[in-house]
């Protein structure tokens, strides 16, 4: 554990008992997301890798248009 979390730790445990609920469920909550996150990007890396792949072709051969999204 890091000095920081360890200080926050701290921090929170002399927090009522309900508060520390709460910043605990955050918390959970927030590394199952991250976790979740992870594991969306690790799935969908080769489908990135072909999307890439075929973007460049598009641009070597002219066919990437430029926009300016905020132009009609």
């Amino acid at each position: 554990m890091t000095p920081l979390l360890s200080q926050a730790f701290s921090k929170a445990g002399v927090l009522p008992e309900a508060l520390q609920e709460q910043l605990a469920q955050q918390l959970l909550d927030d590394i199952e997301a991250e976790l979740k996150w992870d594991r969306t990007l690790e799935a969908s890396q080769e489908a990135l890798s072909k999307l890439a792949n075929k973007v460049a072709a598009d641009r070597t051969a002219g066919r990437i248009k430029k926009m300016v999204f905020d132009e009609p």
